[in-house]
């Protein structure tokens, strides 16, 4: 299709959406009145009614995958009927726990449409932004003859557990989970377009000493002072060099006097350098004893610059050979970004500049989503979606013009990228 007609046909799609605003609306209140907190994990409310809403999509073709008790995980295609690129929008169904006993102001499960807000758990984190990007493959499988290739939308029962029985069973089990390139609602702003996110390492150590009473250390080996050392070893860690990308330095700080407006001061010093928090640390039974066992865990992040390897080995360096220490690693994964400049960036930004009237910026993200998974399976990967207000906190919402926003630029962007397979 010549490049004016998919303008046009992208601002008649950008209008739909509007118009759709009401029908938007009711789709993402229907996702919210079904309960899929994590833990427990029971999604399959929630699955069920995704399915109902993906049956609303002319020619869809729907698999449904339960990978454990209450974990569904659906996967919907639609062809164009011509060869082509294929285009994954991804989310996932699961939510934090409900928290009814957080001080609602509205029910969790009510989908309270007030003010221009919509409120519910799991309407930001990311109910909202499954219902967009269906809303936007919806319209597009409307105009099939104007893009080429297939649109994949990936819904996973599991993802706040780190989603191994989520998108990444999906990645390794069905081949057309994966694809040329990822657009994700999870939670965001409109005015970032997330290209990246830091690695993790959490680590547990616990230390071993000898008792004796309090008034007597001299007969005993005090376990938090062993701990204690071994954390401020630990706590150096962030003193390792990092050395990032050109183009991920630099979209970072430009990033930044719009970004940390939105996320906090702060965000973009902590994008670019290894942080150790300090999560939880147990030990003793008494003040006059002096304890045997004291044991902490703590959370790593890792900016793009820096491997795992070369965090394995400054732990190594930092905590082996301590007496009464022992350690181990018991989740990680790598930092991870598409460059700033790959086409499914360019094409999210671009249409993101046409809805909002204004240009977004580019960024690193934080915390973890899925597109990890994705850039694991060397599928390049954005994330556009809503601004979380209150996210696993009492009346979470969103603003229902951010979710109409993030619905047209969810569906400009798969238009742009797909017509020019």
């Amino acid at each position: 299709m010549p490049n004016a007609d998919v303008m046009d046909l992208a601002s008649r799609i950008a209008a739909a959406i509007a118009a759709g605003r009401d029908d938007l609306v009711a789709m993402t209140q229907r996702l919210v009145a079904t309960a899929s907190p994590n833990p427990p994990g029971d999604v399959r409310q929630t699955a069920d009614a995704t399915d109902a809403l993906l049956r609303t999509i002319d020619g869809a073709q729907i698999e449904r995958f339960e990978t454990a008790p209450g974990i569904v995980n659906l996967v919907a295609t639609i062809k164009s009927g011509r060869p082509g690129r294929r285009l994954i929008f991804n989310g996932h169904l699961d939510t934090f726990p409900l928290g009814e006993d957080l001080g609602w102001s509205v029910p969790p499960l009510g989908g309270t449409l007030r003010d221009g807000k919509l409120y519910g758990r799991g309407v930001s984190d990311m109910k909202g932004g499954i219902a967009a990007s269906l809303y936007a493959a919806r319209l597009l499988a409307q105009h099939r003859d104007a893009w080429r290739g297939e649109i994949v939308l990936t819904f996973a029962g599991d993802e706040e557990s780190m989603g191994s029985l989520g998108s990444r069973w999906l990645l390794e089990n069905v081949p057309h989970a994966q694809g040329d390139a990822m657009i994700c609602g999870d939670v965001g702003s409109p005015m970032v377009v997330r290209f990246g996110e830091k690695g993790l390492v959490w680590i547990e150590i616990e230390a071993t000493g000898r008792p004796a009473h309090g008034a007597h250390v001299h007969k005993g080996v005090n376990a938090i002072d062993l701990l204690r050392e071994a954390l401020d070893a630990l706590k150096r860690l962030e003193q390792l060099p990092v050395t990032a990308p050109a183009d991920v330095t630099a979209a970072i700080a430009a990033a930044k006097p719009v970004s940390e407006a939105l996320s906090g001061a702060g965000e973009a010093d902590t994008l670019q350098r290894l942080t150790v928090n300090i999560g939880t640390i147990d030990g003793g039974v008494s003040p006059n004893l002096v304890p045997t066992r004291a044991k902490a865990a703590a959370d790593i992040r890792l900016p793009v610059g820096i491997s795992l390897e070369t965090v394995a080995d400054a732990l190594h360096r930092a905590l082996d050979g301590r007496d009464g220490v022992r350690w181990q690693v018991s989740r990680q994964y790598p930092p991870s970004f598409t460059p700033p400049d790959h086409e499914i960036v360019r094409s999210t930004v671009a249409a993101a500049t046409k809805v909002l009237g204004r240009a977004p910026v580019t960024n690193m993200r934080v915390g973890a989503s899925d597109a990890r998974l994705y850039r694991m399976f060397g599928v390049p990967t954005v994330i556009f979606g809503l601004t979380p207000f209150n996210m696993g906190g009492p009346d979470e919402h969103i603003l229902v013009d951010e979710l109409v926003a993030v619905a047209q630029v969810h569906a400009l962007a798969a238009l742009s990228f797909l017509s020019r397979a």
